[in-house]
C-alpha cells in the first residue's frame, strides 16, 4: 500500500494522535475522600479503578447509570484453513442467541444493568484468509472503524467492549506478530484445551500471512488492515470514538487487547481511558496486557473472552463507585 490509498485511514491516525486528556480534579476527589474511610491503599484496585472512572467521566462521585457492552461479530475466510475449534455458522448461532437473550452472556449483562448492542460485520460475506491476501483493502478498514463510532451512539458512561467470531483469535494473533514482533508461536500459544495439531496449523498459516505481507506491517492500522479483522477494527473505532466522548472502555479478551495494542502503537497515551477487564488462561492475553502496560482487574481464568469478563466487571466497577453512593451527585 502507498501512501496514497493509506489516505482513508489518516482521519483515524489523526484522531488517535490528538485524543484528548483526563479530567485529574474528580479523581483526586476520589482518593481524598477514600482516605477518610481508613487508610491509603485499603481499598487496592477497587480505589484505582474508582480514581479511573470518575477522571474519565469527569464527575464526582463517579458512577454507573448507563453502562453498554458492545459485542462486534465477524466472519473468517481463514477457518476454512481448519484452525478454529468453531465455525462462522457458529458465530451466526452466538449472535442469534445474544439478540434473543438466550446466551450466558445476556444474563450476566443483565444482571450488571447493562444493555447489549451487538453489531454484525458482514456475517455473510468472511473477510479473505490473510494467508492469500489482505483481509480488508484500507476503504473498507477504515468504514469498519467508523462504524465501531456507533458504540458510543447512546452515549454509555461506561463501555464494555467483546467480540464475536470464529477465528479471530488467530487473526489478532497475526497482528500481534506485527506490533511486537517475536515469533508466531510465541502468539499462537495455545491454552489447555487447545489441541497440538490445531495450535500447529495456526502458527503455519501465521507464518504464511506474515510472509506475504512483509513489508507492509510496520504501520499498525496498515497491519490491521492486512491481518486483522472486521472485529478488531471495529473496536479499534469503539476505543477511540470513546476516547474523545470522555467514556472509559473495559476490555475484554486477547481480541480487544490487541484492538486497543493497534491504538497504543499510535500513540502510546491514546489508552488510558481502558481498563482490562480480567486475563485468560490464553498466554498471548497476558503478553499482550504487558505490552500495554495494562494490569487485569480480575482473575477468573475464563478460558476465552467472549466477552464474559468486561461484562462481569461492570458489576465489580458499580461496586468499586459504590463508596459515594452516599454523597449527592451534584446536579
Amino acid at each position: 500500500m502507498t501512501e496514497a490509498s493509506l489516505a482513508p485511514l489518516a482521519d483515524v491516525r489523526a484522531l488517535i494522535r490528538n485524543a484528548p486528556v483526563a479530567a485529574t480534579e474528580p479523581g483526586l476527589k476520589v482518593r481524598e475522600a477514600l482516605l477518610t474511610m481508613g487508610r491509603e491503599g485499603d481499598f487496592g484496585r477497587l480505589g484505582e479503578a474508582a480514581e479511573w472512572l470518575a477522571n474519565w467521566q469527569n464527575r464526582y462521585p463517579p458512577r454507573i447509570e448507563k453502562p453498554v457492552l458492545a459485542v462486534f461479530a465477524g466472519s473468517h475466510g481463514l477457518v476454512e484453513e481448519g484452525v478454529s475449534m468453531s465455525s462462522n455458522k457458529d458465530t451466526r448461532a452466538h449472535v442469534d442467541a445474544l439478540r434473543e437473550g438466550r446466551a450466558p452472556l445476556s444474563a450476566i449483562a443483565t444482571q450488571a444493568g447493562a444493555g447489549i448492542r451487538v453489531f454484525e460485520l458482514a456475517l455473510d460475506r468472511p473477510t479473505p484468509s490473510i494467508a492469500e491476501t489482505a483481509a480488508m483493502n484500507e476503504k473498507e478498514c477504515a468504514a469498519t472503524i467508523a462504524y465501531g463510532f456507533e458504540a458510543t451512539e447512546d452515549k454509555p458512561d461506561l463501555l464494555a467492549i467483546a467480540v464475536s467470531g470464529a477465528g479471530v483469535g488467530t487473526a489478532a494473533a497475526a497482528v500481534a506478530c506485527a506490533l511486537y514482533g517475536g515469533s508466531p508461536d510465541y502468539w499462537v500459544r495455545p491454552s489447555s484445551q487447545t489441541p497440538v495439531s490445531l495450535a500447529r496449523k495456526r502458527v503455519e498459516l501465521v507464518s504464511r500471512a506474515l510472509t506475504l505481507h512483509r513489508g507492509h506491517l510496520s504501520d499498525p492500522l496498515e497491519a490491521l488492515c492486512c491481518l486483522g479483522g472486521r472485529e478488531l477494527a471495529a473496536c479499534v473505532g469503539a476505543i477511540v470514538a470513546a476516547r474523545h466522548q470522555g467514556i472509559p472502555v473495559v476490555l475484554d479478551g486477547f481480541a480487544t487487547t490487541i484492538a486497543a495494542g493497534v491504538v497504543h502503537a499510535v500513540d502510546p497515551k491514546a489508552i488510558s481511558h481502558c481498563l482490562a477487564s480480567h486475563i485468560t488462561r490464553r498466554p498471548a492475553h497476558e503478553a499482550s496486557l504487558e505490552r500495554l502496560g495494562l494490569h487485569p482487574l480480575m482473575q477468573l481464568e475464563f478460558q476465552t473472552g467472549g466477552g464474559l469478563g468486561s461484562a462481569t466487571a461492570i458489576g465489580l466497577l458499580k461496586t468499586a463507585c459504590a463508596p459515594f453512593i452516599a454523597e449527592p451527585a451534584p446536579h
